[in-house]
């Protein structure tokens, strides 16, 4: 009932007014039963507009300090992450983590449409980052498509570090599902989860027209950070022209 309430009453009008969106592909969305949204991550406000653009409610895993914190402050993060179709999530841990994977999985059986950002964080600098696998295992595991999601000018609109957000035009573009059915029981492997990744990305690459640079987003925060404090850092082999683009096929 909240979640509605947010998307048509509350919210929902209010950013379709102000952030005019042009929107393509929402005929890949399946009308009932479980895919992953899988899309680029370049500002918070992401996961506002994209749901909003979605027939269908959107599950989002989220940070579990969106959840925790203290106060009225922190009851009523508390109230809206939940009310937006957000659930907790605990990364602290190497058994944190799979309590994760596990409730996306099961969400995903259960017949939701969950939305994922593959690069685990958003991007430092606008460009397409290296995704990280968990993608490839929960949607192994759940036996769903993956539809690729390119997300364009968030972050002109909620640029990182800014509480303001800008009023620009944005472009959300929905891709055709992939499907990986023929790689049921491979679930585990690091080379096929790897390989299943890589083509999510190209997709997105390809969806988005980004630069693909194959570093962790995570990793490109940490060059920029050492880049704007004068300190020189070593930068990965495999950011080099060579590595820029991703596997096209998982193969």
């Amino acid at each position: 009932m909240l979640y509605r309430l947010l998307k048509w009453v509350l919210l929902g009008p209010m950013l379709r007014l102000l952030w005019p969106t042009k929107v393509s592909g929402t005929e890949h969305i399946p009308g009932h039963g479980g895919a992953i949204l899988a899309s680029n991550h370049l500002a918070v406000a992401d996961s506002f507009f994209m749901p909003l653009r979605v027939p269908r409610r959107v599950t989002f895993p989220a940070k579990s300090e969106y959840f925790t914190e203290k106060g009225v402050k922190g009851r009523l993060k508390k109230w809206f992450f939940t009310g937006a179709g957000q659930i907790p999530i605990d990364r602290s841990s190497g058994t944190a983590a799979q309590a994760a994977l596990d409730t996306a999985i099961r969400l995903l059986r259960e017949g939701h449409l969950l939305g994922i950002y593959p690069e685990g964080t958003r991007s430092p600098d606008g460009r397409l980052h290296k995704g990280k696998t968990g993608v490839a295992r929960i949607a192994l595991e759940a036996r769903v498509p993956v539809i690729p999601v390119a997300m364009i000018g968030t972050d002109k609109v909620n640029p990182i570090g800014s509480k303001m957000w800008w009023p620009k035009r944005l472009e959300i573009r929905f891709g055709a599902p992939l499907d990986f059915s023929r790689y049921e029981g491979l679930s585990g492997d690091r080379f096929v989860e790897r390989s299943i990744t890589d083509e999510i990305m190209y997709a997105l690459m390809e969806l988005s027209g980004k630069e693909y640079v194959d570093i962790y987003a995570a990793r490109a925060k940490e060059l920029l950070a050492a880049e704007a404090a004068g300190v020189r850092a070593d930068v990965p082999a495999q950011a080099t022209e060579v590595d820029r683009v991703p596997e096209t096929k998982a193969g």
